[in-house]
C-alpha cells in the first residue's frame, strides 16, 4: 500500500498547488528492487553489505513462496503445458519470445485413436490430449513418434497438422 499512499499524497499536493511528479510504477517486487537498488551504493563495503542483505531477503522470499523466478526454458515449458487451455492471462510466460513461438506448438505423438465419430484423438509426449473438432480425412494414420503441429487460429480456435497432412480444427481435451 505504500505506493497507493504515495499516489494519494502526490495528488493532494498537486491539488494544493505543489509541483509533484507522479510516482513511477513498481517494475518488480520489493525484494528484487532491493537487490537492484544496491547498485547505486557508492561505498564498496556498504554495497557488499547491501547485496548480502538483499540476497538473504531473496532466499527467504523464495523459500516462503513469496518470490518465484522462471528462466526462459521454464517459461517455455509452462507455456507449452498451458497451450490450448482458456486461462487468465499468462503473458509473463511470453516475455522475450517471438510471437510465432507463443502461437504454435510442435510435439511428438505418443498415441492416437479414433473416437466414436471417427475424429482423431491424439495424446502428445507431454501428456496433453488433443482431438479433431472438424473431421479432416488423413491419408496416413497418426502413429507414435509422428510430428504434430498445433497452431492458434482466430477467435480461440486451433488447427492440428499431423505429419504434414492438411490441418484440421482441434481442441485440447486435457
Amino acid at each position: 500500500m505504500p505506493q497507493k499512499s504515495a499516489m494519494i499524497l502526490a495528488a493532494a499536493l498537486a491539488l494544493a498547488g505543489g509541483a509533484v511528479a507522479a510516482p513511477k510504477p513498481v517494475a518488480s517486487s520489493a525484494v528484487v528492487q532491493g537487490l537492484l537498488d544496491c547498485r547505486n551504493v557508492a561505498d564498496n563495503t556498504t554495497r557488499l553489505a547491501c547485496y548480502d542483505k538483499a540476497a538473504a531477503a531473496m532466499e527467504s522470499a523464495t523459500a516462503s513462496g513469496d518470490l518465484v523466478t522462471l528462466d526462459r526454458e521454464q517459461r517455455r515449458a509452462a507455456r507449452r503445458q498451458a497451450f490450448g487451455f482458456t486461462l487468465p492471462t499468462l503473458s509473463f510466460l511470453d516475455r522475450g519470445e517471438k510471437g510465432e513461438e507463443a502461437d504454435k506448438l510442435t510435439a511428438t505423438i505418443a498415441s492416437a485413436s479414433q473416437d466414436a465419430l471417427g475424429d482423431w484423438v491424439v495424446r502428445l509426449d507431454d501428456g496433453a490430449v488433443w482431438a479433431q473438432t472438424e473431421p479432416e480425412p488423413l491419408a496416413r494414420r497418426p502413429r507414435p513418434g509422428a510430428t504434430v503441429v498445433i497452431s492458434k487460429g482466430m477467435l480461440g480456435s486451433f488447427f492440428m497438422t499431423i505429419d504434414g497432412q492438411p490441418a484440421g480444427k482441434a481442441k485440447r481435451q486435457s
